[in-house]
């Protein structure tokens, strides 16, 4: 699906040639006659994805600071919540962690809130965009800058660019946290508005067991996969172990122990 830059000057047209998207004119950024198409806006309180409003809902802004991200970080359950205890943060530990498949960066902030230094990789243009705007929000915040100073972002495939990231980044990560959009979802957040952007754009990730391929190879200690509580295990090896939650779950696949 086609998402283009609305034109705000300099700034938006920065961020159309870095991301290699077209431009807009902003005339037309709400009134377009092709309803399927995506625009990124550049407004006061941030940078937003949006589209038709009847199939989307209200325009997406990443807030690390305020919101669904805020309520977690308060409210969440620290380390006994699921995604701590998969990826191994119990008896002090604090593994260093990659997000391969990082999204609106919800459980890589979680995991950052929790003392992980965590690299985001996010392989779509526009996601990749408005999670960026989020995050240098989020470095000149007083209430979440220091959280956010353990996050980091690249913008590249995790399928084919992964081992590149790593070398890049200078030291492997213990972990490899992903959470791919499975066909198979019983109860899935994709039916609501906001997250139908995810779909039009990254489609089902049909190329999951390329992904776990791919995380396998670079993680040192454990690669861990959240799925739908009753969805069937990414193709590929059987998982270590699994933690199990109400509505979800996590396939773990263990290199050795974190100990």
């Amino acid at each position: 699906m086609t998402v283009a830059v609305v034109d705000r000057g300099p700034g938006s047209r920065a961020l159309s040639q870095h991301y290699r998207l077209p431009m807009v004119d902003q005339l037309k950024e709400k009134g377009a006659a092709d309803s399927a198409a995506l625009w990124l806006d550049m407004l006061p309180e941030g940078l937003v994805l949006g589209g038709d409003a009847a199939r989307f809902g209200h325009p997406l802004r990443v807030d690390f600071a305020e919101g669904k991200n805020a309520h977690r970080r308060r409210f969440g359950g620290g380390r006994g919540q699921l995604i701590a205890r998969a990826c191994g943060l119990k008896q002090g530990r604090t593994p260093s962690i990659i997000d391969a498949t990082a999204g609106l960066g919800r459980d890589a902030f979680v995991l950052a809130s929790l003392g992980c230094t965590v690299l985001m990789v996010e392989r779509v243009a526009a996601i990749a965009a408005v999670l960026d705007d989020g995050l240098q929000r989020a470095r000149a915040h007083p209430e979440v800058a220091e959280i956010a100073s353990r996050l980091s972002l690249r913008w590249a495939d995790s399928i084919s660019a992964l081992g590149q990231v790593v070398d890049e980044a200078g030291v492997p990560p213990q972990v490899v946290h992903l959470d791919p959009m499975f066909p198979h979802r019983e109860k899935s957040a994709l039916v609501k508005k906001d997250m139908r952007l995810f779909q039009a754009l990254a489609g089902a990730d049909e190329d999951a067991s390329q992904l776990l391929r791919a995380a396998l190879e670079v993680a040192t200690h454990r690669v861990v996969v959240k799925r739908p509580r009753k969805a069937p295990s990414i193709e590929g090896p059987a998982p270590s172990h699994q933690v199990i939650g109400k509505t979800s779950r996590y396939d773990i696949y263990v290199h050795q122990s974190l100990s």
